[in-house]
């Protein structure tokens, strides 16, 4: 079986990165990506869908330092759902992208700062194996996050 999600898409915000008392870092960003088709009466139709993005441990510290809102990004992970019960007692489901691997497909803008150009960047990975850094394996990172809901968290 498998458990895959590739997206191409612009940050909708910046990264926010919450450290917890494990030690362990998250990143939480969204990732809107866009389609056009023709109608049937043959008018242009825009779509956007937005993906909510979870990195985790060294892969979140490298996107606090290099995303930022409105950057292009290549995001590869696994789709993940939730449920939870909101403080009126009442249930709800939410849909993520872990995140196991990314890349910056375009310059930071300002120029500040040691980012690698684009085209020469390296792509950023909780995989080990050439073409990426690599990080720790996240284990049992929901269960770091609880059952609350990403609107209910303080960052």
């Amino acid at each position: 079986m498998l458990n895959r999600v590739t997206l191409i898409g612009r940050l909708g915000k910046d990264p926010e990165v919450r450290r917890l008392e494990t030690g362990a870092v998250v990143a939480k960003f969204t990732l809107a990506t866009s389609e056009s088709y023709k109608d049937k009466d043959g008018n242009k139709v825009d779509t956007t869908e937005w993906h909510n993005v979870v990195v985790w441990r060294s892969l979140a510290e490298i996107a606090e330092k290099f995303l930022k809102k409105g950057m292009l990004v290549y995001v590869e992970g696994k789709l993940t759902y939730r449920e939870y019960t909101d403080k009126d007692n009442v249930k709800k489901y939410f849909t993520e992208i872990v995140a196991s691997d990314f890349r910056m497909l375009e310059r930071k803008e300002g120029g500040g700062g040691s980012f690698p150009g684009a085209g020469d960047e390296p792509a950023y990975s909780n995989k080990g194996g050439s073409g990426g850094t690599s990080v720790p394996e996240p284990a049992g990172v929901m269960g770091d996050v609880g059952d609350s809901p990403a609107d209910d968290l303080p960052f």
